[in-house]
Order: C-alpha cells, then sequence, then structure tokens
C-alpha cells in the first residue's frame, strides 16, 4: 500500500463525498440488517402459533402483514441509500481519474527532452489510460466495497453476538482460513499484475510504432514479419493475463466454500443447540443463515478488491516512476521577461546524456539582435545542438550562454521559448486543419495573419488549391502533405507569432532553390529586427548572413561573412565552389 499512499492528497480534497459516502453506507447496512429480525419474528409468531402459545389467527396475520410492510420498507430505503453510496464513491473516483490523468499529462509537458529519449511513447500512453484505469479502481469500487464489507460485518457481527455469542463463534471459524488465503494469493497477484501491465506497455509501444512506420513498412514488404514480432509479443502478453487471472479465479471458489461451510456449522450447531433447548425459537437459525447469507457477497468481495487493490498498487508504482521524475530543465524564474534577441556562446561544451556523445566542445560566437547567424557543417557537427540549446531544450555541460547579456538560466523559461519561432528539421504537424496548425503559433491570431503567414511561408497558393482551403485537416504527422508543404507550414506556423529569435533548422530542404528563394527574400521583411539562426547545407541559403559559422564534430572551425569565407581555404569554399559547379 506505500505507492497508494500518493492518492491521499485526492482523498482529502474530496474528503466530503467520502465522508458522505460512508454515512449513507451505515444508513445502508444498518436499514439491511434489520430484515432478518423481521423474518425471524414472523417465524416465532408462526412457531408459537403452532405450538399454541398464540391462538388467535388474526393476531398472527396482523404481525405477518407489518413484518412484511417493514421487510419491503427497509429494503428500499436500503436500496435508495446504495444508490447515493454508489452515485457518491463512484464519482468521486471519476474526479480523481480526472485529476490524476491531468497531474500526469501537466508532468509529461515539464520533462525535458532527455526523458522523452529513454521513454517509449506506447508506454507513456498505457501509464496515463490502463494504469489511472486500473488506480481509478481503487479509489472507487475497492473503497466502496471495502467500507460496505466494514460497516456490514460491524454491524450484523454485533446483532449476531447479541443474539448468541457460541454460535456466532462456529460461524466465524473459517474466516481465519480466509485470511491467510487472501495474504498468499494476494503476493502473487501483485507479482503478476505488475508482468502483465509491463506486456501491454511494451504491445502498446509495438503497436504505435507499427502504424506510425506503415509508409516503411510497406515499402520494405516486411508486414509478415512485423506480424510475426506483433502475435509472439501478443501470445506473451496472454500468457502473463492468464497467469494473474489464474490466481484471480481462486478467490470466489474459495469465497463460496467456506460460506458454505458456515452455513453447514450454522445448520447443525444451530440444530442441536435447539433440539437441547439453548436455542428457544427456530427463527434464530434462519436469522443466522440470512447474516451469513448477507455476508457471502462481501468475503466474496474481499478477493475482488484485493485484486484490484494489488493492480492498483502495481499500476500506481509505475505512475510514480514518472511523477516523481523531476525536469533536466527546469524553471528558475517564475516571473515572465521580455528578450531583445542577443545571444553569445562563451566556451559552451555539450555532451547528450543518452549516448554520452560531446556534440559541442568550446563553441563562441556573439550575435546581435536583428542579425542573421547562419550554422553549417558536417551531419552530426553540432548544428542542431546549437539551436536546441538556444532554445533552452538541454542544458549545457560547460559554459554559459548568455540571451540579451543574462544567463539563459535566469530567464523565465515560458517566457523564453515563447519568443523564439523555431522550426525543425522533421515538420512536425498536428491532426488538425492546416489553419490550425498555422495558428498553433499564435492561437488569437485572425484569419488574415493565418493568410499573411502562409503568404511569406510561400504556401498559400497550395493551401488555396486544396478543396476545403484552410480548413483542410492534416493527417496524422502531417502524412496528407508533401515534405515542402509541410515546412513551409511550419515556417508559417513559426513567423506568425512575430517572435524575437527565429531559428530554421535546415527548413527548407524540401524545397526547390526557386521556392527557397522567394520564401527568403519574404523573410527578409518578416525578419526584420528579428534575430535568425539559419541551418542550412546550401549556400544559397546562408550567403545573406550578418555572420557564418561553420562547425566539426562540434568545434568551430570557420567563422565570417559569405564574402570572407569564400575566399579562404576550408569548408566553406571546398562546398560553394561544388554547388557553383552545379548550377
Amino acid at each position: 500500500m506505500k505507492e497508494l499512499k500518493y492518492l491521499n492528497k485526492y482523498l482529502i480534497k474530496y474528503k466530503y463525498r467520502l465522508g458522505f459516502g460512508i454515512l449513507i453506507t451505515i444508513l445502508s447496512k444498518i436499514l439491511a440488517i434489520q430484515i432478518p429480525s423481521f423474518i425471524k419474528n414472523s417465524l416465532n409468531i408462526v412457531e408459537d402459533y403452532n405450538k399454541g402459545l398464540i391462538t388467535d389467527i388474526t393476531e398472527v396475520k396482523s404481525t405477518l402483514t407489518i413484518n412484511i410492510l417493514l421487510i419491503i420498507g427497509a429494503a428500499l430505503l436500503s436500496g435508495f441509500f446504495t444508490f447515493l453510496m454508489r452515485q457518491t464513491i463512484i464519482v468521486m473516483s471519476r474526479y480523481i481519474e480526472f485529476d490524476l490523468k491531468n497531474e500526469i499529462f501537466k508532468q509529461y509537458e515539464n520533462l525535458s527532452i532527455n526523458f522523452y529519449k529513454k521513454n517509449r511513447t506506447g508506454d507513456l500512453m498505457n501509464r496515463i489510460s490502463e494504469d489511472v484505469g486500473k488506480v481509478r479502481m481503487y479509489v472507487g469500487p475497492a473503497i466502496m466495497y471495502t467500507m460496505n464489507m466494514l460497516v456490514l460485518f460491524a454491524v450484523a457481527l454485533t446483532k449476531m453476538i447479541s443474539i448468541d455469542a457460541t454460535l456466532t463463534l462456529y460461524t466465524l471459524l473459517p474466516l481465519p482460513i480466509l485470511s491467510f488465503s487472501i495474504y498468499t494469493l494476494s503476493k502473487v497477484i501483485n507479482k503478476r499484475s505488475s508482468k502483465v501491465q509491463e506486456y501491454l506497455s511494451k504491445l502498446t509501444t509495438l503497436a504505435q510504432e507499427t502504424f506510425s512506420g506503415v509508409h516503411v513498412i510497406k515499402a520494405y514488404a516486411i508486414e509478415p514479419q512485423t506480424i510475426k514480432n506483433f502475435d509472439a509479443l501478443a501470445v506473451k502478453s496472454k500468457d502473463k493475463n492468464l497467469s494473474l487471472y489464474k490466481a484471480q479465479a481462486l478467490f470466489f471458489p474459495l469465497m463460496i466454500l467456506l460460506i458454505g461451510v458456515s452455513n453447514i456449522l450454522v445448520i447443525y450447531i444451530g440444530g442441536m443447540r435447539y433440539i437441547s433447548g439453548e436455542i428457544t425459537n427456530i427463527g434464530v437459525i434462519a436469522e443466522f443463515i440470512i447474516y451469513i447469507n448477507m455476508l457471502t457477497w462481501p468475503v466474496a468481495v474481499v478477493g475482488w478488491v484485493t485484486s484490484m487493490v494489488q493492480q492498483a498498487e502495481a499500476s500506481q508504482k509505475r505512475i510514480n516512476e514518472f511523477l516523481h521524475e523531476k525536469p533536466a530543465v527546469a524553471n528558475s524564474n517564475s516571473k515572465p521577461s521580455t528578450i531583445k534577441g542577443d545571444i553569445a556562446f562563451n566556451n559552451v561544451s555539450f555532451t547528450y546524456e543518452d549516448t554520452n556523445i560531446k556534440a559541442l566542445k568550446n563553441v563562441n560566437f556573439k550575435i546581435k539582435h536583428g542579425q542573421t547567424l547562419a550554422i553549417m557543417g558536417k551531419t552530426g557537427s553540432g548544428k542542431s545542438t546549437i539551436v536546441s540549446l538556444i532554445a533552452r531544450l538541454y542544458n549545457v555541460t560547460d559554459g554559459n550562454i548568455l540571451i540579451d547579456n543574462d544567463l539563459i538560466t535566469a530567464i523565465n523559461l515560458n517566457s523564453l521559448r515563447s519568443q523564439i519561432g523555431f522550426v525543425p528539421q522533421d515538420s512536425f504537424l498536428f491532426s488538425e486543419t492546416i489553419e490550425d496548425n498555422i495558428r498553433f503559433g499564435k492561437h488569437n491570431a485572425s484569419q488574415s495573419e493565418v493568410e499573411n503567414a502562409a503568404i511569406n511561408a510561400n504556401v498559400h497558393n497550395n493551401i488555396t488549391s486544396f478543396k476545403n482551403g484552410y480548413k483542410t485537416m492534416v493527417g496524422e504527422r502531417g502524412v496528407t502533405l508533401s515534405g515542402g508543404q509541410k515546412q513551409r507550414i511550419s515556417i508559417a506556423r513559426a513567423i506568425i507569432g512575430s517572435p524575437k529569435i527565429l531559428i530554421f533548422d535546415d527548413c527548407l530542404s524540401a524545397v526547390d532553390t526557386k521556392t527557397e528563394e522567394i520564401i527568403l527574400n519574404n523573410l527578409k521583411t518578416v525578419s526584420k529586427n528579428i534575430t535568425t539562426l539559419i541551418i542550412s547545407h546550401r549556400i544559397s541559403t546562408v550567403k545573406n548572413a550578418d555572420q557564418i559559422i561553420v562547425l566539426d564534430k562540434g568545434q568551430l572551425i570557420q567563422n565570417g561573412t559569405h564574402q570572407e569565407l569564400k575566399n579562404q581555404k576550408g569548408y566553406y569554399k571546398n562546398i560553394y565552389e561544388q554547388q557553383m559547379e552545379n548550377i
């Protein structure tokens, strides 16, 4: 139960609902427990009439009628309070489910990029869906049935002991066996539940990756192998589930067996005590049998509740692993701030935690706000790492980055990122309309602002050629658009918010040189007084930059303007000559 303590804050939050649920549970069981007494009284008066102790049949009928009405009334009221109990406690569990899912999602949003490199999407989805569902069963049905059982036991046992303590003792003899069985099976269920959730995460991950990469699977004709892999994992998952359910299946037969033993003991011991005169009315035996059968469901539910609690604990443990995770990039300043766009790298080094690759080594450069910096270099030279550090997707390993002469770590993280327009290499689009994807960069943008951004990104004509224009739905990850269209929509999304820093990470690679030239000319106007960083392998893209830096294996090897670098021996001149030959 250690892991489930995390949920106590939610139980405290909804304490009035929980308290009201407990109150009506008590009222419901107090009413339900009266029914056996009315039945006992009815049997006793019939027995007294047969013995001749009562001779007036009208009195017998009158008493039986009153008892029947009392039984119906008590049953109806008990049912009504049971309905209220479910409405109170089960609804509370849905509120907790809602709060917990929001908390997990918020935590996912706050966690850094490294977290997503180490954890698969399928597993993240499984924890916020399946695992939270298991936890909800604990804060809802498990709590409700546990309270129901405890209240019923407390009320029923008090009543039974007051009637015949000896008979009650014999009735309860099977309970120690029940307790030991539950303790033993609980440990088994806990271990097997963890395995079931683990394999469910693996299945979800494989399915998600398969659907996302379906183009590659079809291109290489590896559908049979993919199906085979999924089938093998599904078989293992099925085996783990069967193993769990076999353990769970032992509970109910065991409960029913023990209840049956209790009934036999009541009938035999009660009958012997009635014969010996220790019990004066046969109605007592009937009353005890009804009590035992009333306790049958709560006792049987013990196994189910225990199973739910064990599964919930296993799931909450998985959830807690992520909830206790601390973001590698934390917001150290809660005060919003505005930036101009001056950027300085001072002896910046960076090593990726997951691969231990040193991406940058003592990099130094400065750029004033409103200027354009171009970054060139071979694949893996550290270009994308630089822009990721400026957006503070990672913290530097050594050295420091200054924004407007302030340490980047001292600037409010949300303010910094909200003032950066970032177009990454992999242009990600959401499964929304084109208009919504562009407006993602500025939620309150007008239609004219959306269209103006698209015009500057040279994608307006493409959009208007679609049947639904800006209302065209984009498939998952933008599969309905070409690579160039996705990149240009991403550019429109970046520039619509008038950021202070614009970052283009090789985002023009999928467009032809003519389109590229149109976009760059449009961006000259858009990016006026905006600090712009462009990563590209094309000389035509970077030649007009105020400053160009060249990286190689994480080190800055060249720095200057286009005119300076094309006359210098080195990487830039070589690329320039190669590309000029191909014109």
